[in-house]
C-alpha cells in the first residue's frame, strides 16, 4: 500500500514538475512575444500588404533580412536587461547625463503617441467593417478598456498575457487564410532571392524601418527585468526572443504572400489594413473576410495597449520616475498616450498627413542615437560583465547602425529634399 501512494505521489510530482516545465517555457517567451505584438500593428499590416499587392512574391526576402538584425538588437536589449540592475535609460543617464536620457525618453513618447492614432483607427476599422457601425465608438470604447488593464494588479502580467492570447489569435486568423488562398508555393520560394522591383524602394525602406525597430528593442531590456522580478527562477535565454521576432517575421510573410495571391493578381490597390478583407470576401464569402478582421483587431489592440506602455514607461523613467509598470505615475503616462492617440483618431478619422511627417521627422534623428546608445552600452565590459557583445555581435550591429544611417539619410531626402 505505502508502495502504491508513493508511486502515486511521484506521478503527481512528475506532472507537477512537466506542467512547470512548460508553464515557466511560456513565461520566458513573454517579453518576446510582447515587442512581437507590438510592432505588428495595423501601419505594418498597411506596408506588408502594399508590397504585397504591387510587387507580388518578389520581395519576401527583405522579411528574413529585418528580421536577422531586429534579432540581434533584441536579443542585445535582453542581455542588457539581465546584466544591469538599473533601468536601461538610468544608465544612459549615469554615462551620458540627464539630458540624453530626457531626450530619448520624450522622442519616444511623441512618437508612439503620434502613431498611437493609427492604431487606434485599426481597431475602430476592424470592428466596424464587422459589424457595420461606426468606427468612433469602437475607438472609444476600446481605448477605455485599455486604461482599465492598467488598474490591474501586477499590470505585466496582465500585458503578457493579453499579448501572448492577441499574438495566438493573429496568427489562428492569418494562417487559416493563408491556407484558405492556396498560394503558389514555388513563386513563394522565388520571392526569398534577393532581387529590388523597379520603385519598390520607398516601402522596401518603410518595411525594414518598420520591422528593424529599435525603440522595440530598446524596451525588450525593460521587458526582461520585469519578468525576472515576478519570475526569477526562469533563466534568459537567446531563444526567448528569437522566438517573438520568428512569430513577428513569420505574420509579416504571410500577409504579403496573401496580398500578392489575392491583390496583385487582381490589380488591386492598398489604402489600409482592411483592404484585404475586402477583397476576400467576394471570392471567398464573408467568413474569410471576417477572419481577416479578427486578425487586424487583434494586430490594432495589441499595439494600442503595447505601444502606449512602452512611450509611457519610457517617458516616465527618463523623467526619474522609474519603470515600474505598478506604479501610478507610471500608468498615467501609459495612460496620456492612449488618450491622445484616441482623440487624434476621433478628430481626423485618419492620421493626418503632418503627424506622420513630424513623427518621421523624429524617429530620422532619434533611432540611430538609440541604436548607438543600446550598441555602446552592450559593449561596456564594466556595465555588461560577461554579458557584453562578442566580436560577431559587435560586427553585426555595426552593420545593423549603418543601415539605420543610410534609411534616416534616405528619409531626410524624401521628407526635405524632394
Amino acid at each position: 500500500m505505502k508502495r502504491s501512494e508513493n508511486a502515486t505521489s511521484t506521478a503527481v510530482t512528475d506532472d507537477k514538475s512537466t506542467w512547470g516545465k512548460i508553464k515557466n517555457v511560456f513565461l520566458s517567451l513573454g517579453p518576446g512575444i510582447i515587442i512581437a505584438a507590438v510592432v505588428f500593428g495595423p501601419s505594418k499590416m498597411t506596408i506588408t500588404s502594399k508590397l504585397g499587392a504591387q510587387y507580388g512574391y518578389s520581395l519576401l526576402w527583405i522579411v528574413v533580412v529585418a528580421m536577422f538584425f531586429m534579432t540581434v538588437f533584441t536579443i542585445m536589449g535582453a542581455r542588457i536587461g539581465v546584466a544591469t540592475k538599473q533601468s536601461l535609460l538610468t544608465t544612459i543617464r549615469e554615462k551620458w547625463g540627464k539630458i540624453a536620457a530626457i531626450t530619448v525618453g520624450l522622442g519616444i513618447f511623441i512618437v508612439t503617441t503620434s502613431f498611437q492614432a493609427g492604431n487606434s483607427i485599426g481597431v475602430g476599422i476592424a470592428i466596424a467593417e464587422a459589424t457595420g457601425t461606426t468606427p468612433v465608438i469602437w475607438i472609444i470604447f476600446f481605448n477605455l478598456i485599455g486604461m482599465a488593464l492598467l488598474f490591474f494588479r501586477g499590470f505585466y502580467k496582465v500585458l503578457e498575457k493579453l499579448m501572448i492570447f492577441l499574438v495566438a489569435l493573429m496568427l489562428f486568423a492569418f494562417l487559416t487564410t493563408f491556407f484558405l488562398i492556396k498560394p503558389d508555393f514555388s513563386e513563394i520560394a522565388g520571392g526569398f532571392v534577393p532581387q529590388l522591383a523597379p520603385g519598390s524602394l520607398g516601402l522596401v525602406i518603410a518595411f525594414f524601418a518598420s520591422t528593424f525597430s529599435m525603440v522595440a528593442a530598446f524596451y525588450q531590456s525593460y521587458l526582461v527585468q520585469e519578468r525576472i522580478k515576478i519570475n526569477p527562477e526562469i533563466k534568459e535565454q537567446n531563444s526567448n526572443s528569437i522566438t517573438g521576432i520568428f512569430i513577428l517575421c513569420l505574420m509579416s510573410a504571410i500577409i504579403m504572400i496573401c496580398a500578392a495571391a489575392i491583390l496583385h493578381k487582381q490589380g488591386l490597390n492598398v489604402v489600409n489594413a482592411s483592404d484585404m478583407s475586402r477583397a476576400l470576401e467576394p471570392l471567398f464569402g464573408k467568413y474569410a473576410s471576417t477572419l481577416f478582421l479578427v486578425g487586424l483587431f487583434g494586430a490594432s489592440f495589441s499595439s494600442l495597449v503595447g505601444n502606449s506602455t512602452i512611450g509611457g514607461t519610457l517617458m516616465a523613467d527618463s523623467l526619474g520616475y522609474g519603470s515600474n509598470l505598478n506604479s501610478g505615475k507610471v500608468k498615467i503616462f501609459i495612460a496620456l498616450v492612449m488618450v491622445f492617440g484616441a482623440l487624434i483618431a476621433v478628430r481626423f478619422g485618419k492620421l493626418p498627413l503632418e503627424l506622420i511627417v513630424f513623427a518621421q521627422s523624429i524617429t530620422i534623428f532619434l533611432v540611430p542615437f538609440i541604436g548607438l546608445a543600446m550598441y555602446a552600452v552592450s559593449n561596456d565590459e564594466k556595465i555588461m560583465g560577461q554579458y557584453k557583445n562578442s566580436l560577431a555581435v559587435k560586427v553585426i550591429g555595426l552593420i545593423g547602425l549603418l543601415i539605420l544611417v543610410l534609411l534616416a539619410a534616405s528619409n531626410v531626402n524624401e521628407l526635405f529634399l524632394k
